[in-house]
């Protein structure tokens, strides 16, 4: 059947589809402020990839330690008033178990090591290329040395590191307590400074470690210092924890009180952790 009216047809669908021509433009429009301004604000866009995601995610830890650190000044503020004695006096200083555990800074003399990749080096690259850089087993071994010398107490690069402390290397960087990290590596410790060295000198693992060094050149450096502040343990890695069966926790205190599912983490490489 024809229409009687082509023309009014016509007009009416030339109109509705000048209505979607604009609607498509509107949400066009729409979108591109949108792209416009996300790329203005890095902020507000979401990680496109992993090393984009792995960013973010070390950010909002180093936002969160922040907020850790300062919420246990806090604690220790209050927990300094309320240990004043009668006579408006402070305890002389933190009892050793405080700064085993890390729950207090310290300051005191001690030894800085330094580990860094070795520059490239074809020659040495076509034997295998982990022999340039430091591993995991090499800044544990270092730790552990340290501890066995005596170290009251450690930090690695700006964070305190305590007995259950995991340092590990994903790829070509080091991961501790949530944050991540690129050569070179800084370990402070906090003791007598020749018996601290004496006790690098008498671990096999940090000789065969000075060994590449002199080999391949990577990056080795022992300084005494006569003064080291370190933070108090700002990260918190446990889990679940138990005591094993038999063990007093504390005198009067029943091992079978604090009793639950053990969940510490452990080093690939070494499984005693950095602990002493």
């Amino acid at each position: 059947m024809v229409s009687e009216h082509p023309h009014a047809e016509r007009r009416h669908l030339l109109n509705g589809g000048r209505i979607s021509v604009a609607v498509v433009l509107m949400l066009a429009t729409a979108l591109f402020v949108i792209s416009a301004h996300e790329a203005r604000d890095p902020g507000t866009r979401h990680p496109q990839d992993l090393g984009q995601l792995t960013e973010a995610e070390s950010k909002r830890v180093e936002k969160l330690a922040a907020q850790v650190d300062s919420l246990r000044a806090e604690v220790d503020r209050l927990t300094a008033q309320n240990a004043d004695r009668s006579d408006g006096t402070l305890d002389a200083g933190p009892a050793g178990s405080e700064v085993e555990s890390g729950s207090v800074p310290v300051t005191g003399p001690g030894l800085l090591v330094r580990l860094d990749d070795a520059p490239p080096n074809p020659a040495v690259a076509a034997a295998g290329a982990d022999v340039l850089v430091v591993h995991q087993q090499d800044i544990q071994a270092v730790m552990n040395a340290l501890w066995a010398g005596g170290a009251e107490a450690m930090g690695l690069q700006d964070q305190r590191v305590v007995a259950t402390s995991a340092v590990r290397c994903v790829g070509n960087v080091l991961r501790l307590h949530g944050r991540v990290y690129s050569p070179p590596y800084e370990i402070r410790a906090i003791g007598d400074p020749a018996a601290l060295r004496a006790g690098l000198e008498a671990s096999a693992a940090v000789r065969a470690y000075v060994r590449d060094v002199a080999q391949v050149g990577l990056g080795w450096e022992v300084v005494d210092e006569p003064s080291i502040t370190l933070p108090a343990y700002a990260a918190t890695e446990l889990g679940h924890a138990r005591v094993p069966d038999g063990v007093e926790v504390l005198p009067g205190v029943a091992a079978a009180a604090t009793t639950g599912t053990s969940a510490l983490r452990t080093s690939t490489a070494d499984t005693s952790g950095t602990g002493r």
